[in-house]
């Protein structure tokens, strides 16, 4: 474990995750998913809806776009 801590919210923030790539190591672990995506230009999948997070386009066009209708 490089210096980085254990995830005290784990558990908890697991039974929310709306992320549908159930085999990322960053699931659950929401600082890490958030730092993940945001080195990518992109949006964790829990602030999608179920239907365009299936599709793993986690732009920020596509946030912009679906909140926009």
């Amino acid at each position: 474990m490089s210096g980085r801590k254990l995830c005290t919210n784990l558990e908890i923030n697991l039974k929310d995750c709306g992320c549908t790539y159930v085999s990322c190591e960053r699931r659950g672990k929401c600082c890490e998913c958030i730092r993940h995506h945001r080195e990518r230009n992109e949006l964790p999948g829990c602030l999608f809806s179920p239907e365009i997070e299936e599709t793993y386009d986690r732009s920020i066009e596509r946030f912009v776009s679906a909140r926009s209708r």
